[in-house]
């Protein structure tokens, strides 16, 4: 298990990762309004969560369900937690990792390359999973993919993290994200814990790492060297 805490890349381009702090609010506010709400979590869950049977077509939800058309819960169910471990691990992944990201896109395609990831990863999930009636639910996938890009975009960059039940260390993003997808991948191929999509964080991040050199700003070598410089320079 690896929590990342810190890993101190300044911002470039833009003083506010507005889009960061929009995404993360938006999660919150679902989560208040999933156990805290008028609905309750079964119907929130219900109605705004995805199920791939539904989305196949062979299985119907009663009269009132999805509260949207099946093709938007492949986004809606991205804004969802189902507990607030659930809810507190997607959003410090997102702290730590997307303000930089997003910092080398733009608020505008960072949103656009959250809820692409996101939706890469429902999908991946509903063609490969084996319980295709359990609602899938969570940022998981869209914050793979923003796990991703980081690691293309910051492959040296030392970040301040959690490992296992506690124990601090300080390394290169290449082996804490490396550690984090190697155990995504073993999760997802030897039986992880069944409740947890593990292929659609796998979905989520290989959309990640494609679509970042697309959607990036337009590479500067100067400015790329400049930066690899200062990260590089001794505190």
């Amino acid at each position: 298990m690896f929590l990342p805490l810190h890993d101190g890349v300044p911002l470039k381009n833009m003083k506010t990762p507005l889009a960061t702090r929009f995404l993360i609010g938006l999660c919150v506010a679902a989560y208040l309004f999933t156990f805290y709400g008028p609905l309750g979590e079964d119907a929130v869950v219900g109605g705004l969560g995805f199920i791939p049977s539904v989305l196949f077509g062979t299985e119907v939800l009663p009269e009132g369900y999805p509260f949207v058309p099946v093709e938007m819960t492949l986004a809606t169910n991205i804004f969802l937690h189902g507990s607030l471990f659930h809810l507190i691990g997607n959003m410090l992944f997102l702290w730590v990792f997307g303000d930089n990201v997003e910092d080398a896109m733009g608020h505008v395609r960072f949103v656009v390359f959250f809820l692409l990831c996101g939706i890469a990863a429902s999908l991946a999930h509903a063609f490969i999973t084996t319980e295709p009636h359990r609602p899938l639910i969570g940022a998981s996938g869209g914050v793979s993919g923003v796990v991703a890009a980081y690691l293309i975009l910051y492959p040296r960059v030392k970040i301040w993290g959690l490992f296992l039940k506690g124990i601090p260390l300080h390394l290169p993003a290449y082996w804490t994200i490396g550690l984090w997808f190697a155990l995504q991948l073993a999760s997802a191929f030897l039986g992880g814990d069944e409740s947890v999509g593990w292929f659609a964080h796998l979905g989520g991040f290989l959309v990640g790492a494609l679509l970042i050199p697309l959607m990036r700003r337009r590479y500067d070598p100067v400015l790329a060297r400049a930066q690899a410089q200062e990260l590089r320079a001794p505190p």
